[in-house]
């Protein structure tokens, strides 16, 4: 009778030991695994970063917009870009361009000087 008690004992506890082994494994695979909790925070960030992208490129595609509308009304916008990016002048006026001031706007120096 006690050898049929000590099989039990041992039969209880290996269960357990089990049972508990099946548990932690579980609790790894949650936290670590392809789609677990790390994985998840990790997409998420992700998911905010790309948000914040699409915010920033939807508003510098407005600011586009803006401009090309003001580009294709207005006389001064136009005059404006010509000035800017073109270095173009009018009849009669002297660009004077500052040489550390290169490269601050993708179209290279910007003009200083005007009219005479």
């Amino acid at each position: 009778m006690s050898d049929s008690n000590s099989d039990l004992t041992a039969l209880y506890r290996n269960g357990i030991l089990v049972l508990v082994l099946v548990a932690i494994a579980l609790i790894v695979h949650n936290i670590f695994g392809q789609n677990g909790y790390l994985a998840s925070r990790r997409q998420q960030k992700e998911f905010q970063l790309l948000q914040q992208q699409i915010l920033q490129l939807q508003e510098e595609n407005e600011e586009l917009e803006k401009e090309n509308r003001a580009l294709k009304s207005d006389p001064a916008a136009i005059e404006r870009k010509a000035r800017e990016d073109l270095h173009l002048a009018k009849p009669g006026e002297k660009i004077y361009t500052v040489p550390g001031r290169e490269g601050q706007k993708a179209g290279g120096s910007k003009p200083v000087g005007s009219s005479q």
